[in-house]
């Protein structure tokens, strides 16, 4: 199923970990439901990823906790096969502690889904994983998409390559990473960048500080910068004053951040 524009959902292969079978009934119904036909079900990350040898699913659908890993241990398992490195991800979890869901909130998973979770939690999700999975170039007037230079900026690995990845989708093709604000200010004094995209929460400098450093350089204060994270509104006032050009919740939905970029492209 990789590499094409999966449009609909019967077309979407999805692979459900969940170890409890009585939640593994009750996702599969929900699931079919829903119109998905192309499900496999295992109870682990060691079986997961003993299914995904030989099938890659475009979704995969698993439970906070495991067996044998967390979900988070699973997704970075997951990066060390190309293969499995633009899989979607969503984690289904009755998790309360914002702390214990921080991990999975950086490994680049569509949606957290609370369990148990509703018709419409659901549908929302799916919807957000086919625009995942699909190319639909934006359409500017200002910008050619595919000549755009974005600067990607976070500490995690897998959240780079899954903002790259949505971004890749709706047609941009030139980026520069970083891991920290430190590394995207050396950057950003090399480069010419159309947009800025960054965490909040990373070492040597975090992205408040890099916000700063943007806004009060002559050289490239007018660069907007989106910033995707998952701290709560208490901690982003601050955030806000520096001159954040727009702020995004991680998880993110797809089409959100679709309709961020448009505006703060072309209101340049």
């Amino acid at each position: 199923m990789k590499g094409q524009a999966v449009l609909s959902l019967d077309e979407l292969g999805v692979l459900l970990v969940e170890p409890s079978s009585t939640q593994r009934k009750i996702l599969q119904s929900q699931l079919n439901a829903q119109g998905i036909e192309q499900l496999e079900v295992v109870g682990s990350a060691r079986e997961a990823l003993m299914k995904m040898r030989t099938y890659v699913p475009d979704l995969l659908i698993t439970s906070l906790y495991l067996p044998d890993a967390q979900a988070h241990e699973l997704f970075a398992l997951m990066q060390r096969d190309p293969r499995l490195q633009d899989v979607a991800k969503m984690v289904v979890s009755s998790e309360q502690k914002r702390e214990n869901l921080e991990a999975v909130r950086q490994a680049g998973v569509l949606a957290l889904l609370p369990k148990p979770f509703n018709r419409q939690d659901l549908v929302r999700a799916l919807s957000s994983t086919l625009e995942y999975l699909t190319h639909e170039e934006m359409d500017l007037e200002l910008y050619d998409v595919t000549q755009l230079r974005v600067l990607v900026v976070d500490d995690s690995r897998m959240a780079r390559n899954h903002l790259m990845r949505v971004l890749r989708q709706i047609g941009v093709e030139h980026f520069d990473e970083a891991a920290d604000g430190q590394q995207g200010i050396t950057l950003l004094e090399q480069n010419t960048y159309d947009l800025v995209v960054t965490d909040y929460n990373m070492p040597v400098m975090d992205g408040e500080a890099l916000i700063n450093h943007i806004r009060q350089s002559p050289n490239y204060s007018h660069v907007p910068v989106m910033m995707v994270t998952s701290e709560d509104e208490s901690r982003l006032a601050s955030v806000r004053q520096s001159g954040v050009s727009a702020i995004c919740d991680k998880p993110f939905e797809v089409h959100q951040v679709k309709q961020l970029l448009v505006a703060l492209l072309e209101s340049e």
